[in-house]
């Protein structure tokens, strides 16, 4: 009769070793997480920054951390209907401490809707004395001189306001990527011949990297980029938009707050004459 194996058992102590060895890899990841935002984590514990309740603990955190290590560049935000309706005159700093100097307003969408909060926001950031600038949400499918006509009907530049800003954020699904890139051309060709100032353009860093950096270099770039991981401005991005869930005061939801790579006097050099 032959002899039949006995099968050895599994160390339960080697399981055990495995799973608290992850365990503590996990206890360490958090732990350094909290002790890299310590000083956000605090503000945020001590009830400073509770202007509405969207935001969480590691967001507010983040965002105070990027605030600090960019500390001698212009913040602003940028707002649309979403936001509400905002009170202007208490749109000064975030946490009392980093003053939000420029704003830009959504104005237009498409080749058909004019935002229905941009008059509002418009008048309102004049009279708060910050530098604004308008953009315009494009639409991949639609005319891309249409929707050029309908931002230029509806914003009046200023001297002192920033250059118009072209929103691109989608990918096209009745044409080709090539035939996007005419279309935003001569969007931003109608736009700068009507107000003599070339646009700058706003896109997530993916979609600049996949599609605009190389045939768009010619332009300045608005660059959207909320990873935990990224708290320095690029030195060839000229606005970063590093957070969309920001606590402002006078504004009742999450906002987006944004950097300018460069101080006060820096801006200004690049608003209209």
């Amino acid at each position: 009769m032959p002899r039949r194996k006995l099968k050895k058992k599994k160390s339960s102590f080697s399981g055990k070793w495995i799973d608290f060895f992850f365990i503590g890899i996990a206890i360490l990841f958090i732990f350094s997480i909290a002790y890299h935002y310590r000083s956000g984590i605090i503000n945020y514990l001590g009830f400073k920054s509770h202007y509405n309740s969207g935001t969480n603990v590691f967001s507010e955190a983040r965002n105070l951390k990027v605030l600090e290590k960019n500390e001698g560049k212009t913040v602003g935000l940028d707002v649309s209907e979403y936001q509400g309706k905002i009170r202007w005159s208490y749109v000064d700093t975030i946490e009392e401490k980093y003053p939000l100097r420029y704003v830009f307003i959504r104005a237009t969408v498409g080749k058909d809707r004019v935002d229905n909060q941009f008059k509002r926001n418009w008048l309102g950031a004049k009279e708060n004395k910050m530098i604004r600038g308008a953009y315009h949400y494009y639409r991949p499918n639609e005319n891309s001189l249409e929707q050029a006509e309908l931002f230029i009907k509806n914003v009046k530049l200023k001297k002192g306001d920033l250059p118009p800003v072209l929103d691109i954020e989608k990918l096209p699904k009745e044409q080709s990527i090539e035939r996007l890139k005419i279309g935003l051309r001569r969007w931003l060709k109608a736009v700068e011949l009507h107000y003599g100032v070339r646009p700058i353009i706003y896109t997530g860093e993916k979609y600049y990297d996949d599609f605009l950096k190389e045939e768009f270099s010619d332009y300045l770039f608005w660059i959207a980029n909320y990873n935990f991981y990224r708290e320095e401005i690029q030195e060839d991005w000229l606005f970063w938009q590093f957070t969309e869930k920001a606590t402002v005061p006078g504004i009742d939801t999450n906002v987006d707050v944004n950097i300018y790579n460069g101080d006060i006097q820096q801006l200004e050099y690049i608003t209209v004459e």
